[in-house]
């Protein structure tokens, strides 16, 4: 049986011998910081993972997966720029330790590094893998700019939001088994049953992301606890306290997001104690489930031995059990 401990050193050993340029060192230099933070890698694993389902050849494989994270980390510089993150996997964000022009620039060319790696793919797949990563992409802008009109919206639906997440998180791990799928030769209705899983359990991810920004440890979280409540971000929970909070509860609520002068760990701790009052946590957790079980009834539905999907299966529940 596979191992998840042998793909993942593989995947790093391409990584760190992956050249994505070398002159003006300004312009390359970010892409090499960004890409040795210490992320999971869970995409391209999931890709991987996604191929060895249908074949033994799984490296076949490893520049496609790769070329998935160094798209995702691509998001994730431009992402940090317009969210003027601080931290990125409890490190400097690229903007902050080059400056915002360096980081656009950098990640302009990290998207085209992802489709130089992405092209390794047999004639007969690469329309089909262009076309459906040409849609992620496009996919992932539309889902950050529905985050960005919802900075200035206080009427955000959950099903609003749900939406907004599918689009800007959930479709790239939707592409990341999808991709594995093609490159190993599943049918139609077993790539769409990758993709529906991807995309359901990314939507599980980020709405737990929203909860482990409230209630996440500040050790192990890797980002700045709280941040979401500092700058009334709209995530699940504030929906749906918004929705829910009469009263003063409702009245304290709306006190914290209008104040423009604040103690920071004083908002945090008033917004998450009224989120308590609520429950909001429990809702969160509840619906969260509601993802991760979809997610998990595809990739079971799979029409392929158990063994064959046993590695895959048991990486997702990794995934899902997760803190941080």
């Amino acid at each position: 049986m596979i191992q998840i401990e042998h793909l993942l050193k593989t995947l790093q050993t391409e990584f760190d011998k992956n050249s994505y340029g070398e002159h003006p060192v300004e312009l390359y230099d970010p892409i090499r910081y960004i890409m040795s933070l210490s992320g999971k890698r869970f995409r391209p694993l999931l890709t991987l993972l996604a191929t060895s389902v249908y074949t033994d050849e799984w490296q076949k494989a490893i520049k496609p997966a790769m070329a998935v994270e160094v798209f995702h980390n691509f998001t994730l510089m431009h992402d940090d720029i317009m969210d003027k993150a601080p931290l990125r996997r409890g490190k400097p964000t690229v903007h902050q330790k080059w400056n915002e022009n360096t980081a656009i620039l950098s990640g302009d060319v990290m998207l085209i590094k992802a489709y130089e790696l992405l092209i390794n793919v047999q004639d007969s797949s690469l329309r089909n893998v262009i076309e459906r990563f040409n849609t992620t992409a496009a996919e992932v802008c539309e889902g950050q700019q529905l985050d960005m009109n919802f900075e200035t919206r206080w009427d955000v639906t959950e099903t609003e939001y749900l939406e907004m997440i599918r689009l800007k998180t959930s479709v790239v791990l939707g592409m990341s088994l999808e991709l594995g799928g093609i490159i190993g030769g599943a049918d139609e209705a077993s790539k769409k049953r990758m993709y529906t899983a991807g995309e359901s359990m990314g939507i599980g991810f980020q709405l737990k992301d929203d909860l482990l920004d409230v209630y996440g440890d500040p050790k192990t979280f890797g980002k700045q606890v709280g941040g979401d409540i500092i700058s009334n971000k709209k995530t699940f929970l504030l929906i749906e306290a918004l929705a829910k909070a009469e009263g003063t509860l409702k009245e304290e609520l709306n006190h914290w997001i209008a104040a423009e002068t604040f103690d920071k760990e004083e908002k945090v701790k008033a917004v998450r104690n009224i989120y308590d009052q609520l429950q909001i946590r429990k809702t969160t957790e509840a619906k969260i489930n509601e993802y991760f079980n979809l997610g998990f009834s595809n990739l079971e539905q799979l029409n392929v031995s158990s063994e064959r999907k046993a590695p895959l299966l048991s990486f997702v529940h990794q995934l899902v059990e997760r803190e941080q």
